[in-house]
């Protein structure tokens, strides 16, 4: 009998925690992911001087990707997912290239898009490969990688510490220090926290930063009331992308 209760016990892989830790656990990965996926629409359209409109669709249309392959990964759909509670975020990898694609006047957002269909059509035929390849890929590589795609997009992290281009007070001390303040913040959680809290580091100093604008009186919701409540998020929001594939 002990050898019978020993074979047939449950692996704490598809074991379901109580619902109470459900709700923390997917709240955590919910808000690690969420950071990504809105940071990321926010330095491409800040490089590029998109509307607020675009950029907010770039938000939802981020989300509503993140959703839709979270399932994906989650329920599994044919031979694809993982089938394991996991939530897919946003890679900052492709934002260098992506801020070179659309600051061509010949290519823009269907340019981004269009390499985007493409990369995805790539990826899913270099996936057999993957396993056999990653030993190609060791700490020291992906380390610089890394390092590579954050100095390639300082210059965005800049403008916005500085005012954000355009602005009549570019430079000006208040918006530097108020940089620094939430740099410091992101830092010292990073540092001194553990666990769940500083996985989100990013997404709370981004909260403490809009705080602090709040009380300088530099925050403004215009526009908000002529924004649509509910939203499609529909295909080709932009045109088709085949002209993004002219060069090749």
């Amino acid at each position: 009998m002990q050898a019978r209760s020993a074979s047939t016990q449950l692996h704490p892989v598809d074991a379901r925690p109580p619902m109470g830790q459900l709700f923390t656990l997917g709240l955590q990965h919910v808000l690690v992911m969420y950071a990504g996926a809105v940071a990321v629409p926010l330095i491409i359209g800040g490089a590029l001087s998109l509307d607020k409109a675009t950029v907010a669709f770039l938000i939802s249309a981020d989300l509503f990707c993140c959703g839709v392959v979270t399932l994906i990964q989650c329920l599994g759909f044919g031979r694809f997912g993982i089938r394991l509670p996991v939530v897919m975020a946003v890679t900052f990898t492709a934002v260098g290239p992506m801020v070179s694609i659309g600051m061509n006047p010949e290519l823009g957002l269907q340019g981004i898009f269009g390499a985007t269909i493409a990369a995805g059509a790539i990826s899913l035929l270099l996936v057999p490969l993957i396993g056999k390849i990653m030993r190609f890929f060791p700490p020291i590589v992906t380390g610089i990688v890394i390092t590579s795609i954050g100095l390639s997009i300082i210059g965005v992290g800049i403008n916005w510490a500085a005012g954000g281009v355009g602005n009549p007070n570019y430079g000006s001390p208040k918006y530097l220090l108020t940089s620094l303040i939430v740099l410091i913040f992101i830092l010292l959680i990073t540092r001194y926290i553990k666990g769940f809290i500083a996985n989100i580091a990013v997404l709370l100093g981004m909260g403490f930063g809009f705080i602090i604008a709040i009380f300088m009186g530099e925050v403004s919701l215009s526009g908000m009331n002529e924004a649509a409540w509910f939203a499609l998020i529909l295909p080709f929001h932009f045109g088709p992308q085949s002209s993004s594939f002219g060069p090749f």
